[in-house]
Formats: structure tokens, sequence, C-alpha cells
């Protein structure tokens, strides 16, 4: 979808999670290091980065099947070690560069693309690489690198900055490095774990220890595993402020709290009224009230929620505080949200939002990027009018059938197919 048209709307029903497009990216990437196939269900087939990565990974020269919550993938070919590669971008080659070099002893990378939130640089990939023994460097477009003659070595990596990328690349080319690697300052989150997971079913030897460090036994070569991809922790915070913010009586199926105990707690404290009910997460009777909140490493707010929780906050009445220390020119959602009538200022990393309950109105804005697109259709179910949403292809980055699920559960949408 390129344009997206949304009217006031409560949302009631239920919906159920996909599989998470933060996990199974680097799953994707995880089936470079191993000649064998690979099995993911509960796979987000229908993410456009998701398909970005499969053509990808194609053009290495695997042979990929996908089903519509299913992918296989086989080695076709002895695979490239040069992604060549002219459509759009993710930040994922970073990864793919990783787990070739890994492998193949050599990687060759367009320069990462995806999400412009602000300075996103890839110093601390180019770091762990050569603490293991690689050479790399930019040549054009590309980013290349290329391990010793006898492959990467293991090595202790410290990371300044708790980083997902950093961390998931270190492991990815930790397995197959020889001896020892530790990952010192690591960032443990789900999509962290679900990485590990599949790792260690394919015969890698990785040993967590808490936030201090994660320890990895390089092994001779992987093999091939079936691995389901754990529930879209995003798109639940998305269902859940969306029914609280419209009103709305929503049972959000297979939702995973013990990831998002954090958000939850302020929600709660925000007014969202909220019942469990086995795997589902029910929403109903809820009022939002302002929030104060601060992203961080997990099991803090990932830097992702904050322009969901914005719109939460322009559907109450009173001000609100956001920080995100992380990615702070991330806030530029807000002058889109200012078209439909939103009252804020940004005070140094701070956003700040004075809601007004009933006080939007509907016009054009345009997705920015993938969350702010959603907290774009957010907003647009509570403003009068009809709000159009353009460049929502972005949406469809990170969310499967979105806008057929909002129709699932009430939503006045219409998609205009580009």
């Amino acid at each position: 979808m390129s344009v997206l048209s949304v009217s006031r709307s409560r949302l009631s029903g239920d919906v159920t999670l996909s599989g998470a497009k933060n996990s199974a990216l680097r799953l994707l990437a995880a089936s470079i290091l191993t000649g064998e196939r690979v099995t993911l269900t509960n796979y987000p087939a229908g993410l456009l980065d998701a398909q970005v990565h499969v053509g990808m990974l194609e053009a290495l020269g695997k042979a990929c099947v996908t089903g519509s919550d299913t992918i296989t993938i086989e080695e076709a070919c002895p695979l490239s070690d040069c992604l060549a590669w002219d459509g759009r971008s993710i930040r994922n080659t970073l990864l793919i560069l990783g787990a070739m070099t890994a492998r193949l002893g050599a990687g060759r990378v367009p320069l990462p693309g995806g999400c412009k939130l602000g300075e996103r640089k890839y110093d601390l990939h180019v770091m762990l690489l050569e603490r293991l023994g690689a050479r790399v460097w930019d040549e054009g477009d590309y980013l290349c690198a290329e391990a010793p003659a006898g492959g990467l070595v293991g090595a202790d990596i410290y990371l300044g900055l708790r980083s997902t990328g950093a961390t998931e690349n270190a492991i990815l080319c930790a397995t197959l490095a020889s001896g020892v690697t530790r990952i010192w300052n690591p960032h443990i989150r789900p999509e962290i774990l679900d990485l590990i997971a599949l790792l260690r079913k394919m015969g890698a030897q990785i040993r967590v220890f808490g936030q201090e460090h994660i320890e990895v036994t390089g092994v001779e070569g992987l093999h091939g595993a079936e691995h389901q991809v754990i529930a879209d922790n995003m798109e639940a915070i998305t269902w859940l402020v969306g029914a609280a913010m419209t009103g709305g009586d929503v049972e959000i199926r297979g939702f995973p709290y013990h990831d998002l105990e954090v958000v939850l707690a302020h929600l709660r404290a925000a007014g969202a009224k909220l019942y469990v009910h086995e795997d589902a997460l029910i929403v109903r009777g809820s009022t939002c009230y302002p929030i104060e909140i601060s992203t961080g490493p997990h099991p803090g707010i990932n830097s992702d929620v904050q322009p969901i929780l914005a719109a939460w906050a322009a559907a109450s009445r009173g001000e609100s505080r956001i920080v995100d220390l992380r990615f702070p020119g991330r806030y530029a959602y807000a002058e889109e949200m200012a078209k439909m009538g939103l009252r804020h200022e940004v005070r140094g990393d701070m956003l700040v939002i004075n809601g007004r309950r009933g006080g939007l109105q509907g016009t054009e804005v345009r997705a920015l990027d993938l969350r702010a697109g959603a907290a774009l259709v957010l907003c647009g179910l509570i403003a009068e009018g009809v709000t159009v949403i353009t460049d929502a292809w972005q949406i469809g980055r990170g969310y499967v059938d979105f806008a057929e699920k909002l129709k699932g559960l009430g939503a006045q949408v219409v998609e205009h197919k580009g």
C-alpha cells in the first residue's frame, strides 16, 4: 500500500499477532551460516523488509520457498561472497556481511539502509569484525570484510553501547570462529534470545550470562534446523494502544507478556485496563491519561515504541513527556501529527505533547518511517474526518496485513495501492 485513508473508528474484536519482524530478519541472516535446510514457522512472509531480505538471500545463491507463514531456505548453489543488490537496502546487510565472513571467509554488501532515525553508524560492526581478526573497509557504496586465512578467531568483544545489531552480529560471527568469543555488555532482548535459540538448534555452543556477557565457543560447522519465530511485541503494543485510544474492546492473541512488562506497567498506570486470558490480553474500558517515559535497553521501553506512545499521548488530556536518548532525532513524526492539530514542542532530547482528547482533525500526513506510520494511523482512528497517510508502504515493512487486521477490528480503512 502506498496511501491509506483512515476514518474515526472504535476497535473491537480479536486479532492474532504475527511473527516478529525484528526476529525474523535476524533468523534469515543466520541461515547463511549453514548449507543445510532451515525452516521458519510463524514467519511473517508479508513483511516488505522480509521480502527484501529473501531477495538478498536468493541473490547470494539460496533457494527460498515461502508460504503464508513459513519459509524454507536451502542452498541452490555455492554461495557468492558478494551481495550484488540494486534494490532497496535494509540495515540487516550488516548481519549478512558478518555471516558471510564467518562462513565464507569474506563478504561484500551494500552499505546499510532502513529507517532514517538520525545518526546510525556501523562502527560497532566494523570493530567486532576486526576484533575477530577480519580486515574491514569501504569500497564505493559497499562495505567489505575479509577473514584471515584460517578464518575468524575468537576474542573478547567489548560493546561500549548496548547495541542490538552489534550483539547479533557478534553472535553470528562467533559461532564459526575458532576458540571462544565473549561479548561483554550485550543487549539481551527477546529477539536476541530467539536468534540464540535457532543457532543452538543448528549446533552452536552459546551461553548467556545475563546482561553481563555472552560466551560463544566456535564450532566447525552448523547444520539445518526448524524454528518458530516469536510473536511481534511491537504489533502487540500497537493493537493495545489502538484499543485504548478508541475506547475499544480487543483481544490480542499470543500476547508476549514477559517481553513487555515495563511498558505494560506504564500503560496500566496511564489508564489501560488489561485482562489476561490464557495466552491472550484483553483491552477493555481504557482511558488514556498523560504519560512520562524514557526509552532504554531491554527490559526498558524500546525506542521503536515511542512513536506509538506519542499517539497515546495525543489521545490524552494534559502534558506527556517522552525522552528517546538513543535516537533523539526520531521526533520528526510529531510534525506530521501537528498537521492534525497536535500541540507539541521539543525541549532538548525531550518531546512534550499537550494532548487534547477529541482535538485531532483528519488531513494528509506522511509516514516518515515504519513506526511513525503506524502511529499516524492510530491518530487517524480518533480524528474527525478522514486522515490520508502517504508513503504508507513503510507500515508494510513491519506489519503483516495491517489494513486487513484493522478492518477485522471494525476500523474504517481504505487502501490505495500504487
